[in-house]
């Protein structure tokens, strides 16, 4: 699924333009990246959550040449699926927890 298809999924759904609904989920990534960037964790109940994870700095080699380079530390967002999606799409339910369509 693509932002665009996301997009038109809720225009289509909320019965919504697709200028609102793109409205929407731009307003809500822009949101997810603002408190990540702040360092806020963002959990999502029965979807996952949202964490920076940090990195030391370490030498490592350039894959074309072998050259060792210094790899600066580092943040990255990593995503922990939450109970009842993993549990959702191990049992085939594809409406989601929340058992609507």
């Amino acid at each position: 699924m693509t932002k665009a298809d996301l997009i038109n999924m809720i225009a289509d759904k909320a019965r919504i333009t697709r200028v609102k609904a793109e409205t929407v989920v731009n307003t809500i990534f822009d949101s997810m990246i603002e408190a990540l960037m702040r360092d806020d964790r963002i959990e999502i109940r029965g979807f996952g959550s949202f964490v920076n994870r940090e990195y030391e700095a370490y030498k490592g080699r350039n894959p074309r040449t072998g050259e060792v380079i210094e790899v600066d530390q580092k943040k990255l967002p990593f995503f922990k699926v939450g109970k009842e999606l993993k549990e959702d799409i191990n049992n085939g339910n594809d409406k989601g927890s929340s058992g609507q369509a």
